[in-house]
């Protein structure tokens, strides 16, 4: 009996993608520039405590309704016929019911917040809830993707502020882009297996101009960023690390470059250091000042 249950647990871990950090972190990352821009560097510790909670819930919860979704999918695609759900060790009913539990904590979490944040709430849980769905009708999923779990960034000025600045939504578009490049550099991985089996992504649309397109849309991120440090009055320090960005967007071009898959791959997990040397470059403006 004990058995069983540790191996329902370990499955429902690995259903999260608990076992994978590094999604939790790039989606925690615009978080945090949110939270550190609306406060000034100053955080309200309850919120800053259920925006973080609510991040690595979510993107679980994200996790769980994507495999639901893509059920009939991933057994066909070489890197996901191990999943929970594509090789039968948890089945879809289980699946639907561990996203109801992580999405009802992360609701309880956000109760704690104003009301402006609790509204929002609705909005990324419909957004989270049907992006997996969207690779079936468009062939910009990963842009939805940027828009439910960019929805971060709104929520944490709405938290910390109860309102949501320009900067704010200049921050989330931002955000946005910066899914929808480094998602397609994920794409990337599956675009073979994804041809075959008809689901869509930015990494077919893009075709042959992929590098490109992503290329172009690095530029846009970080004149973005720019403009972000500009209306917050950030100093010398947020644009040192903008400019490391720039670097690691330059890196990543450089990994894409022949398309090879595991390369492609690590130019998506370097994201991570995108993400941290924005917020790098942040803490140490707010702490300098």
């Amino acid at each position: 009996m004990m058995d069983r249950a540790l191996d329902r647990i370990k499955q429902y871990w690995i259903l999260a993608r608990f076992d994978k950090p590094i999604g939790i972190l790039i989606l925690l990352w615009p978080a945090l520039w949110a939270l550190w821009v609306a406060s000034g560097g100053k955080p309200d510790l309850l919120v800053l405590t259920v925006i973080c909670l609510g991040v690595v819930l979510m993107r679980a919860a994200g996790c769980v309704i994507n495999d639901y979704a893509d059920r009939d999918f991933d057994p066909h695609v070489e890197r996901t016929k191990q999943r929970p759900i594509a090789a039968g060790k948890v089945t879809p009913r289980e699946a639907l019911a561990v996203f109801v539990v992580l999405c009802l904590c992360s609701f309880g979490l956000v109760l704690l917040l104003n009301l402006y944040t609790i509204m929002l709430s609705f909005i990324g849980a419909f957004l989270a809830a049907s992006y997996p769905f969207m690779k079936r009708y468009t062939h910009l999923p990963q842009a939805y993707l940027g828009m439910a779990f960019g929805w971060a960034v709104p929520m944490s000025f709405a938290a910390q502020l109860d309102s949501i600045p320009l900067v704010g939504w200049v921050m989330y578009l931002a955000t946005i882009l910066w899914a929808l490049v480094y998602d397609t550099m994920y794409a990337m991985v599956d675009r073979d297996d994804d041809l075959k089996i008809g689901v869509k992504s930015t990494a077919i649309l893009f075709g042959a101009y992929d590098r490109h397109i992503m290329a172009v849309l690095q530029v846009v991120i970080l004149g973005l960023l720019i403009a972000v440090g500009q209306m917050a009055n950030a100093g010398r320090p947020y644009y040192g690390g903008i400019l490391i960005a720039a670097g690691l967007s330059a890196y990543q071009q450089k990994l894409i470059f022949h398309r090879e898959k595991a390369l492609c791959f690590k130019a998506f997990l370097n994201n991570n250091w995108f993400g941290l040397a924005v917020f790098s470059g942040l803490l140490a403006d707010y702490w300098l000042r």
